[in-house]
């Protein structure tokens, strides 16, 4: 008796992801200005959709996240000597190469610009090549449950709630894979809690005026930090969504949930505009309307940045420096207090560094690794070392300066009795200035330097001193 083919779908199934939406956000990005052609296109019909996409975007196939499991079992199935087929409903435009790429399937079944390979048009297909019962199906989703009551025997990996019920009453269930798991570890690292600890800038201006006590601006900080870390964290989401290609191809980017496949893009562009919807709406409701108007520019800066700023040179740095500004006057609308010029100039300055640091840590990885050109979705080469270094370590003395002549300012001298004790905090603050530019140059800084101070005990002990010289002049 003859063996029937072993049949596998691509999209989440032997592909973590989307090649529809992978596309899509591909070409978003690319084309930023071009997003309503797609709804032209679908007006034409889902196989249209998928056929200008693939066309128009930039995928490298080698980086795609497929899934090893389903890897490992084409290749024992192969071993047998058995013919395996891929059947899916995207476009052959990108299957093709992606067939070419892994040469692991005797033959590929995809839509073209007329045809949408999915549900009953795919079960068709495979009966009519194959017969009723002739052929094995591997699926994943609701469209394959018509494909698998066709099918000899049914393997689910991955299933969606209610798609293993559904295809186990069919009684031909022959295996069922989990292969991914999504739990609160991984949407903590998708949602980047741990850089909400930027958001503690909202309290800055409390601090400076001495007004840390206060309960009722306190509660008004903490749902400010709260509905900041919201709106962050939809954006980073939005970011890694269209980011997708330059994090594959980032030595430690790559192991971010939705690069990895690990979190599916459907999940992202549903849980972003929730987030962005809770922060905005509680900013309405819960504080003052000029925290709003913080907010609102806060995103679109952070939306021009994702979009295209992030690959301008000197550009990106100065957006990202303003953002950690921004955070500081997002405190103190939400406090009303007045900011000094001397807090937003700190700001700029310290920020401005650090974001130079983040550049160079990425250049500096990268002609590690032999990359003498521009680094991916950046406007920068490694030749730029120098001069990045040169203008982070300026941007973060003068910082210091700023502290200084903030020492002598004729209002700082009506807030601290001791002002004097504050120059200890000058010399402190060269000190680590110093040891990050150090510790980068070295190659020791793989992280967001903000991040990395969280975790450093140096650093925390120099925050600590700082604070405890500001206590002692007041």
């Amino acid at each position: 008796m003859a063996v029937i083919p072993f049949v596998v779908d691509l999209d989440g199934t032997l592909l973590r992801s989307d090649l529809l939406l992978e596309s899509g956000m591909a070409f978003v990005r690319s084309q930023p200005l071009n997003l309503f052609r797609t709804l032209s296109w679908l007006r034409q019909g889902k196989a249209h959709l998928k056929a200008h996409l693939a066309g128009v975007s930039e995928i490298d196939v080698s980086l795609l996240p497929y899934d090893p499991v389903i890897i490992s079992m084409i290749e024992e199935q192969r071993r047998t000597g058995r013919r395996v087929v891929l059947a899916t409903a995207s476009h052959h435009f990108l299957v093709d190469r992606i067939a070419g790429h892994l040469a692991l399937f005797d033959q590929v079944l995809s839509s073209s610009a007329e045809r949408n390979l999915s549900g009953t048009r795919k079960r068709d297909v495979l009966v009519e090549l194959y017969g009723e019962k002739g052929f094995d199906y591997v699926g994943n989703s609701r469209d394959d449950l018509v494909v698998w009551r066709s099918a000899n025997l049914a393997y689910v990996v991955n299933p969606l709630p209610g798609v293993e019920r559904a295809a186990r009453s069919m009684g031909n269930v022959e295996q069922v894979i989990h292969s991914r798991s999504v739990g609160f570890k991984v949407w903590s690292k998708a949602l980047r809690i741990h850089q909400w600890v930027k958001n503690a800038l909202i309290f800055v201006p409390l601090l400076a005026a001495h007004q840390l006590g206060n309960l009722s601006l306190l509660w008004k900080g903490v749902l400010a930090f709260l509905l900041f870390g919201l709106c962050a964290s939809g954006v980073y989401i939005l970011n890694d969504l269209l980011d997708l290609g330059d994090d594959r191809r980032h030595p430690t980017k790559h192991r971010r949930p939705f690069a990895s496949g690990e979190l599916s893009i459907q999940s992202g562009l549903v849980a972003f505009p929730i987030l962005l919807a809770i922060a905005f709406g509680g900013a309405i409701w819960l504080l003052p309307g000029q925290f709003s108007t913080v907010l609102v520019i806060y995103y679109l800066l952070t939306l021009g940045y994702s979009l295209a700023l992030k690959r301008v040179m000197a550009l990106d740095v100065v957006a990202l420096a303003l953002l950690y500004t921004l955070r500081i006057v997002a405190g103190s609308v939400v406090f009303g207090l007045e900011l000094t010029v001397w807090i937003l100039a700190f700001s700029m300055f310290m920020f401005l560094s650090l974001a130079l640091v983040k550049r160079y840590s990425e250049l500096s990885v990268a002609l590690s690794k032999g990359n003498e050109g521009a680094i991916s979705g950046r406007d920068y080469f490694t030749v730029d070392l120098e001069m990045l270094s040169s203008m982070g370590t300026a941007s973060g003395y003068l910082s210091v300066l700023v502290l200084v002549l903030y020492i002598h300012d004729g209002g700082t001298l009506s807030l601290y009795s001791h002002p004097q004790f504050i120059w200890l905090a000058c010399p402190l603050l060269l000190f680590w200035i110093t040891r990050i530019w150090i510790l980068t140059h070295r190659g020791l800084m793989n992280e967001d330097p903000v991040v990395f101070a969280l975790h450093d005990y140096i650093s925390l002990a120099v925050g600590g001193l700082f604070c405890l010289i500001f206590w002692m002049a007041i």
